[in-house]
C-alpha cells in the first residue's frame, strides 16, 4: 500500500474521523517515517522517481489543509449557532402565536378563530390532554377573538392542565373543516435541538420555533 491510498483511507472511515483528522494533522513526522519505510523496502532494481515523494509530500499537505479548513469551518458553524441562540434569547419574555396546546390555570385565554370561509356556525371543541373531550361550545361568526374562559360542558371550571383548542366550521350541522385554533402563550426557553430551536411555553408546552406566526410583548 503506498502513501497517497493510505492517506485517503481515513478520509473515506466516517466512523473513526475524529481520530483520522487528529493522525492526518499531528505533524510531518508520520509522514516522514512513512518514507523511510518505503525508502528501506524499495526494489533497487527499480527504486522510487523523486517526483514520486514530491506528489506524496503535497498530497499530505493538501489533505491537511483540507482537515484544519473543515474545524475552521465547523467552529464557525458553531459561532454562528451561538449568534442565532443569542438573537433568539430576545424571545424569552415575549408571547408566541401558534396552535399549540393552550395552558389553563383559571384565567381566560384569548384564542384567535380562523374558520372556513364558506362557514355559517363555529364550534370551539375542548380536549384534555389524554384527547378525551371535555366540551364543545358556540363560537360568534366574525370574532376576530375569542376568549375562552375554560369551563366544561356543564359550566363548570376546569382545573389546570394542558388542553388541545380546534375550530370546527359548519353549514348549518355538517361540519365542513376542523382546524386548530391559534392562542397566544409566553415563551420561558429557547434552546437548540439538532438543527431545530425549540421554544417552551406556559404550563411546559414545547414548540418548533418555526411553528410560531407572530411575536408580541
Amino acid at each position: 500500500m503506498d502513501v497517497q491510498t493510505t492517506l485517503a483511507q481515513p478520509l473515506q472511515n466516517g466512523s473513526n474521523k475524529a481520530q483520522n483528522a487528529a493522525n492526518i494533522t499531528s505533524d510531518f513526522t508520520t509522514f516522514l517515517k512513512m518514507l523511510t519505510t518505503q525508502l528501506q523496502n524499495q526494489d533497487p532494481l527499480n527504486p522510487m522517481d523523486s517526483t514520486d515523494f514530491a506528489v506524496q509530500l503535497a498530497t499530505f499537505s493538501g489533505v491537511e489543509q483540507q482537515v484544519q479548513t473543515n474545524d475552521h469551518l465547523s467552529r464557525l458553524n458553531g459561532q454562528f449557532a451561538l449568534l442565532g441562540m443569542a438573537q433568539l434569547s430576545a424571545w424569552v419574555g415575549k408571547e408566541a402565536r401558534s396552535t399549540a396546546d393552550v395552558w389553563f390555570d383559571g384565567g381566560a385565554i384569548p384564542v384567535i378563530p380562523n374558520p372556513a370561509p364558506m362557514a355559517d356556525n363555529l364550534v370551539l371543541v375542548v380536549r384534555d390532554s389524554t384527547g378525551t373531550l371535555i366540551s364543545r361550545e358556540d363560537v360568534p361568526m366574525g370574532s376576530g377573538q375569542y376568549l375562552w374562559l375554560g369551563g366544561n360542558a356543564a359550566g363548570d371550571l376546569l382545573p389546570p392542565g394542558r388542553y388541545s383548542l380546534s375550530l370546527e366550521s359548519r353549514i348549518g350541522p355538517e361540519v365542513i373543516r376542523t382546524s386548530p385554533v391559534e392562542s397566544y402563550a409566553p415563551i420561558q426557553e429557547a434552546r437548540r435541538s439538532g438543527n431545530d430551536i425549540l421554544l417552551l411555553l406556559r404550563g411546559g408546552v414545547e414548540i418548533s420555533a418555526s411553528e410560531v406566526t407572530a411575536l408580541r410583548d
